[in-house]
C-alpha cells in the first residue's frame, strides 16, 4: 500500500502549508503514527478559495460542454475502481475500519456515488415558462459557484464523495476539508482527480483543524455554498459564522435514531440488523439505531438475544477479515463514550453487556448494551457516537411514536413489524428523514439523505435533490415584440 500525498492540494499543485505546520494522523488500532500531514491555515484557505474562484469564473469547468464534464467524472470513477485495493486499505488503516466492511460498504458506496452523478451533467435542465405571447421566458439552472465542503472522520471516503460528485457534476468548483483524524483517503481522491483530468483549481483539498482552516472557509466571502457533515454543535457554529455573508448552508448533523421492534416482528431479523444498526463502524454512525424501542411482550426475550448476539461480535485488528468491530477513532472519542457509559450506570440503566475497554493498546471498546432505559436518561437523549445500545420498553403504537419523536434529532428511524398497514402508518407519523421498514441502515446515492430539522440539520445530500444544493435558478425574459 502506497500512502497518498501528505500535502495540501491547491490549484492543481501539492504544496506545504504556508505556516509550515503539520499534524500526525494515527492508526487507532495501534496508536502509531501513519503519516505527517501538512496542516492548512487561514492563508491556505484564502489561496484555495481564490484558486477555486478563478477556476469557476475563468477556467474551463463551469463553461465546458456538460457531456465533457460527465466524461471526465467517469474517468475519475474508473480510476477509483482501478485503485480499489489501495483505497480500501488506506481507509481501513486511517479510520480503524474493518477492511471487510470497507470493501463491502464504504468503497462501493463511494464509487456508486461518483458513477451516479457522472451521469447528471448533461441532464440538468431548465424550464420554458410561457408567461405571455410577446415574450420568451425561461428558467435556466446555473452552478452556484465555489463550494466549501467539510466532512467528518467516520466515513471520510464516502462522505467526501457525497460532496464532490454532485458539486462537480453541476459545474461548481470546490475546496474540501477532511477531518484531521482521517485525511488520507481524501488526499488519494485528490491524486486521482488530477490524473482524471479535472482541471487545476476545480478540486482543492485542505487537511487541517476545523477551528482554523474550516472556519476560514466558512467566513470567506468568496465561498458561495457551504456543505457540512458533522456534529450539531459545530453545525450551529458554521451556520452562525456563515450568516454575515448570507452564504447558503447545507448541514447533515447528528442522530439518536429510534429502531422500533413490534411484538409481531421477525425476531431473528430484528436482532441481527438492530445489532448492525448500532455496532457497525463501532457505533460511529450518524444514523445509528442507538435507541432500540421494544414492545412489552417480547422485551425480555429481545434483550436476552441482543446481548447474546453482541457477545459473538469479533473486536480487533481491522485488517483481519473476520473482525466485525474495529477501534474507536481516537482517545478523545473513547473517553467520551466511556463517560456516557458511566453516566448510564449512574442514571440507573442496567448495563447488561460490554462497557469495558479492550487491550491497553488501540482504542477498542466492547459492544455495550443497556436495558431498562427510559427516554429521559442522558444515554437516550444525547448522541454517544459509539457502540452503545439503549433498549427502551413501549406499550403500543402511540407510545412508540411518543418516545421516538421525543428527541431533538430527526435523521432516521426503523420499524419492525409484519403488519403492512402499521408499517405505513408509523412511517408517516415518525419524525425522520429516512424510515426503514424490516431492515436498518441502507442508503443509496439515488435517494435523498438528511434530517427533518433540529439537531439533524437542514437540506439533503444525494439523489436528484442534491442538485439543488449546487445549482441556482435564473429567469431570462426575451421580448418578442417587433
Amino acid at each position: 500500500m502506497q500512502l497518498p500525498q501528505a500535502k495540501l492540494l491547491i490549484d492543481g499543485e501539492w504544496v506545504d502549508a504556508a505556516s509550515g505546520e503539520t499534524f500526525a494522523t494515527l492508526n487507532p488500532a495501534t496508536e502509531e503514527i501513519i503519516a505527517t500531514v501538512a496542516s492548512a491555515g487561514t492563508e491556505d484557505a484564502a489561496r484555495a478559495v481564490k484558486a477555486a474562484r478563478v477556476a469557476f469564473e475563468d477556467g474551463p469547468w463551469s463553461v465546458m460542454r456538460a457531456s465533457e464534464r460527465g466524461r471526465i467524472l467517469n474517468v475519475f470513477a474508473n480510476l477509483i475502481r482501478e485503485h480499489a485495493d489501495e483505497i480500501i486499505a488506506i481507509e481501513s488503516l486511517d479510520g480503524g475500519k474493518p477492511i471487510s466492511a470497507v470493501r463491502r460498504q464504504d468503497f462501493p458506496a463511494a464509487l456508486d456515488c461518483i458513477e451516479y452523478f457522472a451521469g447528471w451533467p448533461d441532464k440538468i435542465s431548465g424550464d420554458v415558462v410561457p408567461v405571455r405571447r410577446d415574450a420568451l421566458t425561461y428558467v435556466d439552472r446555473v452552478p452556484v459557484g465555489v463550494v466549501a465542503g467539510i466532512v467528518p472522520w467516520n466515513f471520510p471516503l464516502m462522505n467526501s464523495m457525497w460532496k464532490i460528485a454532485p458539486a462537480l457534476a453541476c459545474g461548481c468548483t470546490m475546496v474540501l476539508k477532511p477531518a484531521t483524524d482521517t485525511p488520507l483517503s481524501v488526499l488519494k481522491l485528490g491524486e486521482l482527480a488530477l490524473e482524471a483530468g479535472i482541471p487545476a483549481g476545480v478540486l482543492n483539498i485542505l487537511p487541517g483543524p476545523g477551528s482554523t482552516v474550516g472556519m476560514a472557509l466558512v467566513q470567506d466571502c468568496g465561498v458561495d455554498k457551504i456543505t457540512f457533515t458533522g456534529s450539531p454543535s459545530v453545525g450551529k457554529l458554521i451556520m452562525a459564522a456563515a450568516a454575515p455573508n448570507v452564504t447558503r448552508v447545507t448541514l447533515e448533523l447528528g442522530g439518536k435514531s429510534p429502531n422500533i421492534i413490534f411484538a409481531d416482528a421477525n425476531l431473528a431479523g430484528a436482532i441481527k440488523l438492530s445489532s448492525a444498526g448500532i455496532f457497525f463502524n463501532s457505533g460511529q454512525v450518524c444514523s445509528a439505531g442507538s435507541r432500540i424501542l421494544v414492545q412489552e411482550p417480547i422485551y425480555e426475550k429481545f434483550c436476552e438475544e441482543l446481548v447474546a448476539h453482541s457477545k459473538t461480535l469479533r473486536v480487533g485488528d481491522p485488517f483481519d477479515e473476520q473482525t466485525y468491530m474495529g477501534p474507536i477513532i481516537s482517545q478523545k472519542q473513547l473517553d467520551s463514550v466511556m463517560g456516557y457509559i458511566e453516566t448510564g450506570k449512574n442514571e440507573g440503566a442496567d448495563l447488561r453487556s460490554g462497557g469495558e475497554r479492550i487491550n491497553s493498546r488501540g482504542f477498542f471498546l466492547e459492544p455495550t448494551v443497556f436495558t431498562d432505559v427510559n427516554n429521559s436518561m442522558v444515554i437516550a437523549r444525547e448522541e454517544i457516537f459509539g457502540p452503545v445500545a439503549s433498549i427502551i420498553k413501549f406499550k403500543d403504537e402511540d407510545d412508540a411514536i411518543r418516545i421516538a419523536n421525543d428527541s431533538p434529532y430527526s435523521l432516521a428511524a426503523g420499524i419492525w413489524t409484519n403488519d403492512v398497514a402499521r408499517a405505513h402508518v408509523m412511517a408517516q407519523r415518525l419524525r425522520a428523514g429516512t424510515v426503514w421498514v424490516n431492515t436498518y441502515g441502507q442508503s443509496d446515492p439515488r435517494l435523498p439523505w438528511g434530517g427533518l430539522g433540529g439537531d439533524s440539520g437542514v437540506g439533503r445530500d444525494l439523489g436528484e435533490t442534491a442538485l439543488s444544493n449546487y445549482t441556482d435558478k435564473k429567469t431570462v425574459w426575451v421580448s418578442l415584440r417587433r
